[in-house]
């Protein structure tokens, strides 16, 4: 009876095993842009794992770096996408920007990310209220090399004037996607990994009110 009972709790034990082992395979097999929007609910409903944040994982990736998404995104104190995606230390190849907008700079680290760290999702993240648009929108002059990042978003805010609705959040969507299609067509590396299938990039858009991303289309 008693040989009964081990038999029992070592079955029981090797499929507990197996149904964590099978859990942490499903999350490891997510999609790098599922991976984001889970963690952004997890945000939203104020129930963050804080994911990757322990010493065992900065000892990990102290020995490399292996983040599964690139993030470009605003410069904004509002917006720091490890905590609104809820991820951690070295899951995330950031660039930011004022406006999130991209020069040869940007461009060159985008490709390092992709060709020698093997990332396979860009996600150009624009935000509520952005302040950079706001002052392309307005025709705002500004002193020093700000005046680039608004001259930069002003073809957005000009295709955004044909949209019915707010100008402001329109040209935020309009100035995204513009980078969107320019990291797309970007040559050598993006647009060879593009036509390949090895890279995908989406626009977003961050709500500073409620902390919810929407991905773009």
């Amino acid at each position: 009876m008693k040989t009964g009972k081990k038999t029992i709790a070592l079955i029981i034990t090797v499929l507990s095993i197996s149904v964590i082992a099978q859990t942490h395979k499903g999350f490891d097999s997510q999609s790098p842009l599922q991976k984001l929007i889970d963690g952004n609910k997890r945000f939203t409903d104020s129930k963050p794992m804080h994911v990757n944040q322990t010493s065992e994982r900065r000892s990990e990736v102290a020995k490399g770096q292996k983040p599964f998404a690139v993030v470009v995104t605003c410069s904004d104190s509002r917006v720091p996408p490890e905590i609104i995606f809820d991820q951690g230390l070295g899951d995330l190849f950031v660039i930011r920007t004022a406006g999130n907008i991209i020069d040869d700079i940007g461009l060159g680290s985008i490709e390092y990310a992709v060709e020698h760290l093997r990332v396979q999702l860009i996600v150009v993240l624009g935000h509520e209220k952005c302040g950079a648009v706001d002052a392309a929108v307005k025709g705002d002059h500004a002193e020093g090399h700000i005046q680039n990042l608004i001259d930069a978003i002003r073809p957005a805010v000009e295709k955004a004037k044909n949209n019915k609705g707010d100008l402001l959040d329109n040209s935020v969507k309009a100035n995204v996607q513009m980078v969107v299609k320019q990291l797309s067509s970007s040559e050598p590396i993006l647009k060879e990994f593009m036509h390949e299938k090895k890279l995908n990039i989406v626009g977003a858009r961050y709500d500073l009110d409620d902390g919810l991303v929407t991905i773009l289309h």
